[in-house]
């Protein structure tokens, strides 16, 4: 059912009856563990706006993290994977997930910048580590 408030009233009310059955009911879906996971408690996003074409390599590129992977010798567990929209070129570069925004910063510098030049857009999925790096 999803435990929406008022259909799940109506098909109790039909079954069974208790005073003050409407306020239980409501705690019991505000409660409801598999509910609140499955709940979007995010604003509305509105339309998506498409990207634009590049035009020309090293324009528009797009970034993101990957987490989670097996721990390197020299300690790296991460990898920054940057890609070229045109080209769809990608340059993977090892990381930690410990690494603070300056780090990921230089590693960006160091690694495409310092090859392509400065990119006219970035496009991220903003996820929590970008976001830390971008502080």
């Amino acid at each position: 059912m999803g435990h929406f408030v008022k259909k799940t009233e109506d098909i109790l009310a039909g079954h069974f009856f208790w005073p003050k059955m409407r306020r239980d009911m409501e705690r019991f879906v505000a409660r409801c563990t598999t509910c609140q996971k499955a709940k979007s408690h995010l604003n509305p996003h509105g339309l998506y706006i498409p990207l634009l074409v590049p035009s020309a390599p090293s324009e528009h590129i797009s970034m993101d993290i990957v987490l989670g992977l097996p721990r390197t010798k020299k300690g790296r567990d991460s990898v920054f994977a940057v890609v070229d929209r045109f080209l769809k070129m990608a340059h993977f570069i090892p990381c930690r997930k410990s690494d603070d925004a300056t780090h990921v910063a230089d590693l960006f510098y160091r690694e495409i910048i310092r090859l392509h030049g400065v990119p006219n857009t970035i496009v991220s999925d903003r996820d929590r580590f970008l976001k830390m790096a971008s502080c």
